[in-house]
């Protein structure tokens, strides 16, 4: 039986694989920031008109930990009120579930050949 020896790949062919691996890795990460569907909160379900560090809810032990970072009670209002938004719409579940299953059927498919390829190579040359 022979010994099996992988395909070797080029320098330019895997230096074109690093291009590609980080830019999707960088846009995975950055492009939901960017197209505003991630992140905190940018609003404030009830602003308060004069904010002081007991209409924000926070006690003495807390105004001063704010203060010590160099927060004053207007310029952490939207900090302390702001809430995460949890909605979402059917069609971006949707969407999502068929980007996943789509993914999961691509991955079994390339992997079916590659183990069909490698088990061929190995065994059919009886």
């Amino acid at each position: 039986m022979a010994h099996y020896k992988p395909p070797v790949q080029s320098k330019v062919s895997q230096l074109i694989d690093v291009i590609v691996l980080v830019t999707l890795t960088v846009g995975a990460l950055f492009v939901p920031l960017w197209l505003h569907m991630a992140g905190s909160s940018k609003t404030v379900a009830s602003p308060v008109a004069t904010p002081t560090w007991e209409a924000l809810g926070q006690n003495a032990a807390q105004a001063k930990q704010y203060e010590a970072l160099g927060y004053t009670p207007e310029s952490a209002h939207d900090l302390i009120l702001a809430r995460f938004d949890y909605s979402f719409t059917v069609s971006a579940l949707v969407v999502m579930i068929v980007v996943i299953v789509a993914y999961y059927v691509l991955m079994l498919r390339f992997s079916e050949v590659e183990y069909r390829d490698v088990i061929a190579e190995k065994f059919d040359e009886k």
